[in-house]
């Protein structure tokens, strides 16, 4: 049975290695800093909805470090600013043709990857989780802490995404295998481009019609582009009676991804590949994104001052967007 080589031990990464542990998988977790160390010393805490659960696996600070076996299962969990950073680890750590599976946000992961190896895979998540204090992760999903696509990049299936869909629904996050996983990931970045929105303002509250014009230009970029996006009612309907998002005692929840990254003081955000690739493709394709610009431009001045969640008000989204 392959081991699963998790990089990047955070919100989501923290989140399958517990659940994948502790369902009996082999797990070796790739972590850095203040977490690498909690993790040796005491392992992984899991809260959710329905309780608590604890987790000990081995974790390396390096890839090199963790030692590649030809026939382990590589997901990639950081976020894509440290995405190409990540692969050149890989590649020095002698990894070859082995599945690299990419659960991230945004679309850019799986190219970055496809330069340095060939067998790389797109995983979509529905997994709302926080990780904000080392050795805890909080996921928010009940009863199924999250639900996945997966299949191949650029398009297709394979043996080795049955198997991981297979591990991970066994697990407790029931998995799709796709041959189009792209289109899933394209209707997810639509999502994400409020995570800045929530970030700045503190609260998502009261901000659908800014959502609603980010959401608007993503829209029309993937049309002028030609790319193919999941319908806008599917991620609800899987959810049904599978999962929502819940209340996990004692805990108030962060928020977004973008949220914990300031929350945390992690020196950077993901913004510039969510609404900045909604920039790049509206300036590949001749069409007007200044909204999402604005918002690539604000992630990057909040993270350059330190600012922490709810440094922003409405006020000036508006004035800036002529709202």
């Amino acid at each position: 049975m392959s081991r699963f080589v998790i990089l990047g031990v955070g919100a989501i990464g923290g989140t399958v290695a517990t659940l994948l542990s502790n369902a009996g998988r082999e797990v070796l977790g790739i972590a850095r800093g203040r977490q690498l160390e909690i993790l040796r010393e005491g392992g992984l805490t899991l809260r959710t909805p329905m309780g608590s659960q604890h987790a000990r696996f081995p974790v390396a600070a390096s890839p090199q470090e963790a030692g590649l076996r030809p026939d382990d299962v590589i997901l990639l969990c950081v976020k894509t600013q440290h995405t190409e950073a990540a692969l050149l680890q890989l590649r020095e750590a002698g990894m070859t043709d082995q599945p690299l599976f990419c659960l991230q946000n945004g679309v850019a992961n799986e190219r970055l990857a496809l330069r340095y190896f060939p067998n790389v895979h797109g995983v979509t998540l529905i997994l709302p989780a926080d990780f904000v204090s080392a050795g805890e992760v909080v996921a928010y999903g009940a009863p199924c802490t999250g639900l996945l696509d997966i299949g191949r990049f650029p398009g297709g299936t394979d043996k080795a995404d049955v198997a991981l869909a297979e591990a991970l629904t066994q697990a407790g996050l029931p998995s799709e295998v796709r041959g189009d996983v792209m289109a899933s990931k394209y209707r997810k970045l639509l999502v994400n481009l409020g995570n800045i929105v929530g970030a700045a303002l503190g609260s998502d509250e009261g901000t659908e019609e800014i959502l609603a014009k980010l959401k608007a230009e993503g829209e029309a970029v993937m049309a002028a582009a030609g790319i193919a996006v999941d319908p806008a009612d599917r991620d609800a309907k899987r959810r049904v009676g599978k999962m929502k998002i819940s209340e996990v005692p004692g805990v108030t929840r962060v928020g977004s991804s973008t949220a914990q990254s300031l929350a945390r003081g992690a020196g950077s955000v993901e913004t510039d590949y969510l609404n900045g690739e909604i920039a790049l493709l509206g300036r590949l394709h001749g069409v007007p994104t200044p909204a999402n610009a604005w918002f690539t431009d604000l992630a990057a001045r909040l993270v350059r001052e330190g600012a922490a969640p709810g440094a922003v008000s409405k006020a000036d989204i508006a004035k800036a967007l002529g709202l």
